[in-house]
């Protein structure tokens, strides 16, 4: 089969590779959609280390269509139609005991190997391959733990059900689950890619009343006010103009899903005292943030992490697949560009050029 395989920093290819089959509590998934997400990029060029520890098929935002059970998996059948969770959740840690899933201990996330501490996918040669985040669905095929799949119902377009197992995840989880953001109340999102675009939406299902969306290319907030936010300002311009907009106070609500220092400086310029302020980009290894001592303190603002949007993927992907069917969250414009496999490195340019909201790999 087909699979994106990133050998070592900063170099990729579709290859030719094989797949075991699944080992017990495990699936094979037939995939049939991929988004191609930041994070998918943060693994090639480093900020993700993930390719430090061996070459690693690619993906991480997927659905398909169940194709092999392994021994002793439940509540699924072979031709279910299910959307990958890439983080594993086992039920009975000390997080998941405490309904905070999505911080499971139970699996580790950097090494790339299936529970079990083996590989699934080789080369021809023989060969180990890791997979990213056990799931590696930039490739025709995938197995992962039974516990990362959530069965969707089948009128529900793979397209749709891939981007929701992370950029919408995360995005309108942040909003919703991480700062609960509050009916009337005035929130900033900076940074408008999928997923900034996605806590644009989250804001709005939130029921708040005043949305800005803030980001340095024009073209990313034409796209924001296309899904809901109220006012648009370019980076250089957002502190004094948010200011102004806000009466001098500042928005209740302000996320960042960027994830370098520079706009988390802009978050906490923008975010009102008692505010909450709410990272939700993925920063590298080797940077730092910044806050002033004094006003740290002083300011009495809530500062808050966004991992995966606090996500319980088996209740969160059936809500957020409720608010699509309804129309109050729309997953098909932000969905900007389909590609094969083999056009990978277009969709990546794609990416970085800021002209979509979300490419999506498609197998036929």
């Amino acid at each position: 089969m087909k699979a994106v395989v990133v050998e070592k920093l900063n170099e990729y290819s579709v290859q030719d590779v094989v797949i075991d089959p699944p080992k017990a509590g495990e699936v094979r998934v037939k995939i049939k959609a991929a988004g191609v997400c930041h994070s998918d990029l943060s693994v090639i060029n480093g900020t993700i280390p993930l390719a430090n520890f061996g070459a690693i098929v690619l993906g991480h935002e997927g659905a398909g269509i169940v194709a092999e059970l392994g021994e002793g998996v439940k509540g699924l059948e072979v031709g279910d139609h299910v959307a990958l969770s890439w983080v594993y959740m086992c039920g009975d840690c000390y997080f998941c005991d405490r309904d905070e899933h999505h911080l499971c201990q139970k699996a580790d996330r950097t090494l790339g190997k299936m529970l079990d501490g083996t590989a699934r996918v080789h080369r021809t040669t023989g060969e180990d391959l890791n997979t990213m985040m056990m799931t590696g669905c930039m490739a025709e095929e995938s197995i992962v733990p039974a516990a990362n799949c959530v069965k969707i119902d089948k009128d529900i377009p793979f397209t749709v059900a891939a981007f929701v197992g992370c950029g919408v995840m995360t995005g309108v989880g942040a909003a919703t689950k991480t700062a609960q953001v509050k009916p009337g109340s005035t929130a900033a999102v900076i940074g408008c890619g999928g997923i900034g675009l996605s806590v644009i939406q989250g804001a709005r299902i939130a029921g708040a009343k005043v949305v800005v969306a803030v980001d340095q290319m024009q073209s990313k907030l034409d796209m924001a006010l296309k899904f809901g936010a109220t006012h648009a300002f370019l980076a250089d311009e957002a502190p004094d103009k948010i200011k102004a907009l806000t009466k001098g106070i500042g928005v209740d609500y302000g996320f960042e899903a960027v994830g370098i220092p520079q706009t988390v400086k802009v978050l906490d310029q923008v975010t009102r005292r008692g505010g909450t302020a709410t990272v939700v980009g993925v920063g590298s290894l080797t940077k730092t943030l910044e806050f002033n001592a004094f006003s740290f303190s002083m300011m009495g603002k809530t500062y808050k992490g966004c991992f995966y949007g606090s996500a319980y993927p088996k209740v969160d992907f059936p809500s957020l697949l409720t608010f699509y069917k309804n129309g109050s969250l729309d997953l098909d414009n932000m969905i900007s560009k389909l590609y094969s496999i083999d056009q990978i490195k277009e969709a990546f340019a794609d990416m970085e050029g800021g002209s979509n909201a979300r490419g999506i790999i498609v197998f036929d």
